[in-house]
């Protein structure tokens, strides 16, 4: 793959893919209007105006046919660190002192400068770091230690902020507005953001916290990683572990288990589950001078999808002279010499956008006009291109 900075790729849309609620669904959608919003006749007219009664009726249940979800185009969820951290709520847990800290700091630094952490690529972007047990002279400290006298911009610490029911989200909504950018925000920790409350500990107000931070998340289109401690009895399943009820990680999108093999050792493992990422198992050693964590080894087994030969011939349209292809389904089927059915290879399509983006450096887009369905493919702008 050419490894050339892509300059006309659009910024990917909140990811349609993970458990999302109902109130999210439209948002997550590229936009597409259905027949009935056409209102060429009376009769879709009507029909739309029914629909917006119906719709309007508290007893109303939004749904989706099979059909039509296949005949939707949903942008795919772009990796924060490929393999290992997406959009989304997820937790990084893990005893007091052994390290947390350092490796969100290690994590926060790479993301924001878009460096690969060992052999994972990252996709860099603005981070916020609220290192709530800190103060401004330690992360001083820690971060010389790790990275030097090199800083960035796009890397911002909070000492200090409000609970989840007393302003929290209001910043961190104000923040994101302020910086675009955004795509990592790093809470540690999740104890001195929660209210007191008499029912803290229980399953419904534990789901609804984490439900609530995946919510902003997934509105954002940006990771929240959340540091949290595990609880002192021993577990066969390391994730049972976390401090709290199971209500916790049931809300989150997943989560992260770091364990030293000694206390006063400087080996650790990191244990990841999670909804878009592989189960892994990251095999840690932290070096003495720098106290940065480095990789020894990985324990997992990466899917990897097959390739698609429908896919490549989407890419050859494109390639060379011509950069862009619009037209209709059928000819767009004429067009790939496909033995598919128009309705069944758009679908396809929509199915496959993500890697047509991500293997094949092609857009994709599938829309509803007077005249019927057009397609359009068009190829990355490279840097320096003359297109």
């Amino acid at each position: 793959m050419n490894e050339k900075e892509k300059t006309a790729a659009p910024v990917p849309s909140v990811g349609a893919d993970g458990e999302q609620p109902l109130s999210y669904v439209t948002e997550e959608i590229i936009a597409e209007e259905p027949d009935y919003f056409n209102f060429d006749n009376g009769k879709h007219g009507e029909e739309y105006l029914k629909q917006m009664l119906r719709m309007s009726e508290p007893s109303y249940l939004p749904t989706m046919t099979m059909n039509q979800i296949y005949e939707t185009v949903y942008e795919s969820r772009r990796p924060i660190i490929e393999n290992l951290l997406y959009p989304g709520a997820y937790l990084f847990v893990g005893a007091p002192k052994v390290g947390k800290s350092f490796f969100m700091a290690q994590v926060a630094y790479h993301v924001s400068l878009g460096l690969p952490l060992w052999d994972y690529s990252v996709n860099p972007g603005t981070v916020l770091y609220l290192a709530l047990e800190d103060d401004y002279r330690r992360i001083q400290e820690r971060l010389y230690r790790m990275f030097g006298v090199e800083g960035t911009d796009n890397l911002h610490f909070a000492t200090c902020a409000k609970s989840l029911g007393t302003g929290l989200y209001e910043q961190l909504k104000r923040f994101v507005r302020e910086h675009p950018g955004t795509k990592l925000i790093i809470i540690d920790t999740l104890q001195k953001i929660r209210e007191a409350s008499n029912e803290k500990y229980s399953y419904a107000n534990d789901y609804e916290i984490i439900g609530q931070l995946k919510a902003f998340a997934d509105e954002s289109n940006l990771c929240l990683l959340i540091v949290h401690h595990t609880r002192k009895q021993q577990a066969d399943d390391s994730f049972d572990r976390i401090s709290g009820t199971n209500g916790l990680l049931g809300a989150a999108d997943g989560a992260f288990i770091m364990e030293k093999e000694k206390r006063s050792g400087n080996k650790a493992s990191i244990e990841v589950s999670g909804r878009d990422q592989p189960d892994q198992k990251l095999i840690l050693e932290r070096d003495l001078d720098s106290l940065k964590w480095e990789l020894d080894d990985v324990e997992r087994e990466l899917w990897v999808p097959m390739p698609d030969p429908v896919l490549y011939k989407v890419e050859a349209l494109v390639s060379g002279e011509q950069w862009l292809w619009e037209g209709s389904p059928t000819e767009l089927v004429e067009a790939l010499q496909v033995d598919m059915k128009p309705n069944q290879l758009t679908r396809h399509l929509n199915v496959n956008v993500g890697r047509l983006r991500e293997e094949h450096w092609v857009m994709y887009s599938n829309t509803r006009t007077h005249n019927g369905r057009l397609i359009k493919i068009e190829a990355y702008h490279l840097e320096g291109d003359d297109a």
